[in-house]
């Protein structure tokens, strides 16, 4: 019997050759790598369902001698934070179980894996206990109180009424991506691997969540919180907890000004490391790195002289001191440090994680003979896994992206150097370059702006950029002052002063770009989102220069802004000189709506339905404003979606999808210009 092989037939059509929206779908990247033994590595595979419009989250493993790259756990998706148990010979992980996430555990000696909750809310900080007899994790738990009206007369069977009334009185009752709270806190559970029934550990009206830690003996866990009863109108206040896993009794070990966060107990038990925040109420606060000798009860500052934004930290294994991240002038890189405070740089730069724009990113893992693997930063791709042995050179692990992007030709990034006009500082920026692109042409500019406003650029993989290229725009993007990871002095320089001289740098990077003669002058666009939503609106009210604008989920009010945004006490307390009913003037000198009525640049407002970070209000007031002046303005709003609105891949389809049809209807149609 012969079986006829019928192929498609060839079109006219050519194939693509740069990035599309429908690649948006292909790509992938590593997130978790964490290391079972010296040479084999597992991480999360993040790839894009185009079926459910999510994220998909399998593990997969490295050996790291021969290079082999196969699946670890083959019949699991969506699976999540994996962690290996001391004994290296279980890995516990959540799953989601028709709809609900629950804890499982992974036999590596059988490759069997069993569930171990049957909960109605999702376990986090999965921590082992060091004989890996244990798993400590927090989880919601209600938290009843009694309602203020409950003398409504009964109802008739049959008959149809509308909803209970939804009572509140709590400080934050609300957060973004994750909508208006149910009653209840985080607390501290303990499980045996054996399986049972979770045992809760902590109680009381506040959160007891976060990063866990056992002790030496494993007859505690520290944990961080505020647990006073005022704790939500302190959004910066925490400290070091322990709590008894036999008794429930919950001792305070740390007591400093400011929070302390992040425990972590070194390998032989005699330190606690945790993170910790001088709060002095400024707006871009750096955090410092300390280590409490648990017998004497010393404290050491480790990170005082960095002066930089510090990430993920891991004990080394013979607890002689800790591999750290930290932000420094768009990267996200790697030090050591001792227990005494000498600080090494490790010449590795993280990143590729981001993915929508190039925000810094990253994560690693150490083993015990000292390897590094991490996510390498990359201008033209999303994230591999790279391997760092002190004195050989680096070596790449995974490949995860070629398959979807070697055979397109992709935006050229590069480094681009501007000074400030205001005060001669140095302004890092990066621009991407359409491909093939011709110098001897004359191209559109697009000014991508970042969020935060205490966030930082670098010159990292984008889809968004890679897009807006791929349509024939040259883009750039920048780190004007306010960015993180240039230190406090130049991230507080627009403490209450926000927008100020950041547009002054913004302008001076346009004007850097024009100044090349393939720029088309009468082509320029702006767009940002969030605090970029903040610069966006408040730059098209100081200059007419830009044909069109995007203004993506932006404050356009700060007095409104300071009442209806979810982290309310934190914003009036940080952001702000004083409570925004006594400084009603200042916060509208720094309002875009202010600016409105020089407004003449067409504008779209973009933002998610379920943002109660920037409500859509906001968004709305701007519109509103517009149009009752006239200028040619639009809305999109994008269902279901918070602040975060790539956070589905269908949705950063929809923003950048809007973004560059709102850009192409004031471009000039003979483009780009010879």
């Amino acid at each position: 019997m012969v079986f006829l092989l019928s192929l498609p037939t060839q079109s006219n059509a050519q194939l693509p050759t740069t990035l599309s929206l429908e690649d948006t779908f292909n790509l992938e990247f590593p997130a978790s790598p964490f290391f079972i033994d010296d040479h084999t590595l597992v991480y999360a595979r993040q790839s894009m369902d185009i079926m459910r419009d999510s994220r998909r989250s399998a593990l997969w493993q490295v050996n790291i001698k021969d290079g082999t790259h196969r699946p670890f756990l083959a019949n699991k998706s969506s699976v999540s934070q994996a962690t290996l148990a001391p004994t290296k010979d279980k890995i516990a992980f959540t799953q989601s179980v028709n709809g609900r996430t629950q804890l499982f555990l992974y036999y590596l000696d059988t490759q069997q894996s069993i569930p171990l909750t049957n909960v109605s809310e999702t376990p986090r900080n999965l921590t082992w206990s060091h004989d890996g007899k244990q798993l400590a994790f927090t989880l919601f738990t209600p938290h009843t109180s009694k309602p203020l009206f409950s003398d409504m007369p009964k109802k008739p069977k049959g008959a149809s009424w509308a909803e209970q009334a939804t009572y509140i009185e709590n400080v934050q009752y609300r957060s973004d991506g994750q909508g208006y709270a149910k009653a209840g806190f985080e607390q501290i559970y303990i499980l045996p691997v054996e399986g049972g029934t979770p045992r809760q550990l902590t109680q009381g009206a506040f959160s007891n969540g976060g990063t866990l830690a056992f002790s030496h003996d494993n007859q505690a866990l520290y944990f961080a919180a505020d647990r006073a009863e005022d704790f939500a109108l302190h959004p910066l206040r925490s400290a070091i907890y322990k709590v008894s896993i036999n008794s429930g009794d919950v001792e305070q070990v740390t007591d400093l000004e400011g929070p302390e966060y992040g425990p972590a107990i070194s390998p032989d038990g005699k330190w606690l490391a945790f993170s910790h925040v001088i709060d002095n109420k400024m707006a871009y606060q750096i955090d410092d790195l300390m280590v409490m000798n648990l017998k004497t009860k010393e404290m050491v500052r480790l990170t005082e002289s960095l002066d930089r934004t510090l990430g993920k930290f891991v004990w080394r294994h013979d607890s002689k001191g800790i591999i750290f991240s930290y932000l420094d002038q768009g990267e996200n890189t790697l030090a050591a440090v001792n227990l005494k405070g000498d600080i090494k740089p490790i010449d590795v730069s993280l990143g590729g994680q981001s993915f929508g724009r190039p925000y810094t990113s990253g994560d690693f893992a150490l083993s015990r003979n000292g390897s590094i693997v991490y996510t390498q930063a990359s201008r033209t791709r999303p994230a591999d896994l790279m391997l760092y042995r002190k004195g050989k050179q680096d070596s790449q692990l995974t490949t995860l992206n070629d398959d979807a992007l070697n055979h397109l030709t992709m935006a050229k990034v590069e480094d681009l150097s501007v000074v400030s006009s205001y005060d001669e500082r140095e302004i890092d920026a990066w621009v991407a370059y359409p491909p093939n692109f011709d110098s001897s042409k004359k191209y559109p500019l697009i000014l991508e702006i970042h969020g935060g406003p205490h966030a930082a650029y670098g010159p990292h993989f984008s889809l968004e950029i890679q897009l807006m290229a791929a349509k024939g725009y040259v883009v750039v993007w920048s780190n004007p002052r306010g960015s993180s990871s240039y230190g406090s002095e130049f991230g507080n320089l627009i403490h209450h002063n926000y927008p100020s001289q950041d547009y002054d740098d913004l302008m001076d990077v346009v004007d850097t770009m024009v100044a090349n003669n393939y720029i088309d002058s009468k082509q320029l666009f702006i767009t940002g989102g969030s605090g970029g939503g903040v610069l966006t609106a408040w730059s098209i009210g100081k200059t007419n220069r830009f044909a069109a604008a995007v203004v993506a989920k932006p404050v356009i009010n700060w007095m409104s802004f300071a009442l209806t945004a979810d982290a309310y006490p934190f914003f009036s307390q940080y952001w702000m000189a004083d409570m925004p009913w006594k400084i009603a003037d200042k916060l509208w000198k720094r309002s875009p709506l202010s600016l409105v009525g020089n407004v003449e640049t067409p504008t779209l407002l973009l933002t998610g339905e379920a943002d109660y970070r920037t409500p859509i209000s906001e968004s709305e007031q701007y519109y509103q404003a517009l149009k009752l002046r006239g200028v040619d303005a639009a809305m999109v709003r994008i269902p279901g979606a918070s602040h975060g609105i790539a956070s589905k891949p269908s949705r950063l389809i929809q923003k950048v999808g809007n973004i560059l049809a709102w850009f192409e209807r004031y471009r000039t149609k003979d483009k780009p210009e010879s």
